[in-house]
């Protein structure tokens, strides 16, 4: 293994003894508290051990609860297996603020599995009766839906998960909820931590497509149970969690002492909102400085369309102005104003406020955030998977705006934004603009040669998977798009 700065040792059980203590570096707790599994991740990215993993371990320590520790799944390939099994499971969050990063060593996650190549032990683990709440951090795409928000029945690997197999994230959630009700292991909560609105009732509803599509003996017993035994708790998950560099890596060995593979690169902010409708228990995780409330969406909505619609807005503008991160896009003045004007003029007039929250105050906090140069956020990041994100961060805001007989001026300059993104293959340096989306092909043959703004509009208000079967119909919406990608293009 490669050393960085001299260090050669990997992070590990049998390494922390090397690391340093000090006010920089906060070690993981014992290990005891996360020994026995309680909660099992489908999707471990980086955001999830920046974030629910770090709230879960919180919990535990503030509680004095074992019995909550993680089992992750990785969902696409082995590389995070590959990271974490060597460590034993432990990491490293680098926080980067206003000051000098600081690293902290987390030991939450007590087992991490590759679901293409355990699918036994993924069923094992849904069988446990120890295992009582699934969390999901997958991105808006692992949901597989079609363009009228169902299951997308068509999709090859959803085929294949009702022939029997379990790919797709509602197909592994329905085989595992089978196994667990054959084993008699008890009710369970499967709570969504991703970007989606009212998230829980979504995925609740897919998982019932599912069921519903296999035989029907076979999809009537199982979605019998699922309704007595299953409950879907909705949440909100904020915290900016940008890719990890070799110059992070770095910083982390310094800190350190040892070589973290599985590292992750945190802002200090973060939030959770979640709905407190548990069918078998769960962590303390308000002990943890979490929410629990009756109700998400306002704080769901709120998230979405300030945050990550303004986040998207960045991207897009910056990628195409040639700024690398979210943070010299927002030190742009003429992109700031842009974002503060979505927030101020188009969101927050389509808000139900969540009481005692100042909504002004949030969006100057959101940019601030954005400002942060330490996070080196990158816009083609941000940038990834537009087709899945416009109509949850950009697309309710619009509708909202035009059913108020108002013209949703500068949410319309972030969809023309995306839309330049789409049909123009570099930027203003000549750099190369990746279009890293699942509907790449259509998006790219709809938006034709890139060099008429009308047919650029015309071209990808036809993509219904996008901007289904109303806004292609407003003039005063095709208009506003039209005018700024003029201007963009």
């Amino acid at each position: 293994m490669a050393a960085r700065g001299g260090v050669v040792s990997r992070l590990s059980r049998a390494s922390l003894p090397q690391v340093p203590s000090g006010p920089r570096v906060a070690g993981p707790p014992p290990s005891g508290l996360a020994e026995r599994v309680g909660i099992l991740h489908l999707g471990i990215g980086a955001f999830h051990r920046a974030h629910q993993a770090v709230f879960t371990e919180d919990a535990a320590l503030a509680a004095d609860e074992p019995g909550w520790g993680i089992c992750g799944v990785t969902q696409r390939s082995a590389s995070v297996v590959e990271q974490l099994r060597p460590q034993d499971c432990l990491y490293a969050v680098l926080e980067r603020g206003s000051g000098e990063p600081t690293a902290r060593i987390v030991g939450q996650v007590s087992d991490v599995l590759f679901a293409a190549e355990e699918g036994d032990r993924l069923t094992q683990r849904f069988t446990d009766p120890a295992v009582r709440v699934v969390t999901l951090t997958v991105t808006e795409k692992g949901y597989r839906r079609a363009a009228t928000g169902r299951l997308d029945l068509d999709d090859p690997v959803v085929q294949s998960d009702l022939a029997g197999g379990a790919r797709s994230t509602v197909g592994q959630i329905v085989r595992g909820l089978q196994a667990r009700a054959e084993a008699d292991a008890g009710g369970i909560s499967v709570l969504s931590c991703d970007n989606l609105i009212d998230n829980g009732r979504v995925l609740h509803r897919l998982v019932m497509d599912f069921c519903a599509a296999l035989p029907s003996a076979e999809g009537g017993a199982i979605g019998a149970w699922v309704e007595q035994h299953v409950s879907f708790p909705s949440s909100m998950v904020d915290r900016i969690v940008p890719a990890t560099t070799e110059a992070d890596r770095a910083d982390a060995a310094a800190l350190l002492g040892c070589i973290d593979e599985a590292l992750v690169v945190a802002e200090p902010f973060r939030q959770w909102v979640i709905e407190d409708a548990f069918s078998a228990g769960r962590p303390a995780w308000e002990r943890a400085g979490a929410d629990l409330v009756a109700d998400v969406a306002p704080f769901e909505q709120l998230k979405l369309r300030m945050l990550n619609g303004t986040h998207s807005l960045l991207a897009y503008l910056g990628a195409l102005r040639g700024y690398d991160t979210i943070a010299q896009a927002v030190s742009d003045d003429e992109l700031a104003d842009a974002a503060r004007n979505l927030m101020r003029q188009d969101v927050i007039p389509t808000l139900v406020q969540p009481q005692g929250l100042d909504v002004a105050a949030y969006g100057e906090q959101v940019l601030e955030r954005f400002a942060n140069p330490a996070l080196r956020h990158r816009t083609t990041q941000v940038a990834m998977d537009g087709s899945q994100k416009l109509p949850l961060r950009l697309l309710g805001t619009v509708r909202d705006r035009l059913a108020a007989g108002e013209t949703p001026e500068w949410a319309a300059l972030a969809v023309a934004a995306w839309m330049a993104y789409v049909a123009t293959a570099r930027d203003r340096r000549g750099q190369e603009l990746p279009l890293d989306d699942p509907l790449a092909q259509r998006l790219r043959q709809a938006a034709g040669t890139g060099g008429d703004a009308t047919a650029v509009v015309n071209g990808l208000l036809c993509v219904r998977e996008v901007f289904g079967e109303d806004l292609p119909e407003s003039a005063a919406f095709k208009d506003c798009l039209t005018g700024h990608l003029k201007g963009l293009l």
